[in-house]
């Protein structure tokens, strides 16, 4: 139901496979059946996974699936109730994103192009291209990592100056290119394998993988290597970081939250406004800077 009517994407089909085995595992051993949990038996099991450290995050996304599967076999008429019903999800506290600054974000562009120029030999120079125009892309489009990795060469059909994206749920949506990520998009596509298997030759960035393009877990492990190259501490950047790094640098420089909203794909603005954070300090910052009671001397009883 989940792939076939919600279209969820296979990212998504995964988890919620490992929380309902989990979950199960969890009623066997307690000598109960999926059909046979009660409210009590899933208050237990989220005590359980509390015992074990698991992020409220993690929970607040087990409970989703733990529901969404129950309200599917209460539909179906399997079952006559839905022991989820009364289970308050986790709280989870708001954390704001983690991201680069304007200087860094360059200092990763510098280090992605003094690779290319030091490259020796056509493979290691392939690689150094495919990684600035990754780079740049990211930075340039803030798209989620697996859509980035997972372009098929007809995104940039249409037009090369935007990439038509298919995110979460299926959704299409057109993102502008900046002239970096283009020309280092046209640098890449010149070295770019010409001799690919069939699942291979489709994807703008292939690989010898199952899928056939790039993984994310390379992309991420690349990036790491960039960021010592740039003097960055590693465990600081990620393709979700730089994400992070697009969406608060635009705010940052006046962009409108809807606006960034569309480009990040995200169907609803609440998830958008974690980044207005960039916007709160940019204010705190006019006012210390212009306020002419800011520059005036504390008075002290």
């Amino acid at each position: 139901m989940m792939t076939a009517e919600r279209n969820a994407a296979a990212n998504t089909i995964a988890s919620y496979r490992r929380d309902l085995a989990d979950y199960a595992g969890f009623l066997v051993r307690q000598g109960r059946t999926l059909g046979q949990a009660a409210p009590e038996d899933v208050e237990a099991y989220f005590a359980s996974v509390e015992g074990r450290g698991l992020k409220p995050a993690t929970a607040a996304r087990r409970l989703s699936a733990l529901r969404q599967f129950h309200r599917f076999v209460l539909a179906d008429g399997v079952r006559t109730d839905d022991p989820t019903s009364r289970i308050e999800a986790p709280r989870r506290g708001r954390r704001l994103p983690k991201y680069l600054s304007e200087e860094e974000v360059e200092a990763l562009l510098q280090a992605a192009v003094k690779g290319i120029e030091t490259a020796a030999g056509l493979s290691r120079q392939r690689r150094a291209l495919r990684q600035l125009a990754l780079v740049e892309m990211l930075y340039a489009t803030g798209l989620r990592v697996s859509e980035l990795v997972g372009l098929p060469l007809a995104a940039l059909a249409h037009d090369p100056r935007f990439a038509l994206v298919r995110g979460k749920g299926g959704r299409e949506r057109l993102v502008p290119l900046s002239q970096p990520a283009r020309a280092a998009l046209s640098r890449w596509l010149e070295v770019r394998p010409a001799a690919l298997l069939p699942k291979q030759a489709k994807w703008l960035f292939p690989a010898g993988t199952a899928t056939g393009h790039m993984t994310r877990q390379h992309f991420a492990q690349g990036m790491k290597a960039l960021a010592i190259e740039a003097g960055i501490e590693p465990e600081r950047v990620s393709p979700h970081v730089l994400r992070h790094a697009f969406a608060s640098h635009l705010l940052a420089h006046g962009a409108d939250l809807r606006v960034v909203q569309t480009l990040l794909g995200h169907a609803d603005i609440s998830t958008t406004e974690i980044y207005t954070h960039v916007l709160d300090e940019k204010l705190r910052t006019l006012v210390n800077r212009h306020h002419p009671m800011a520059k005036l001397p504390r008075r002290t009883n």
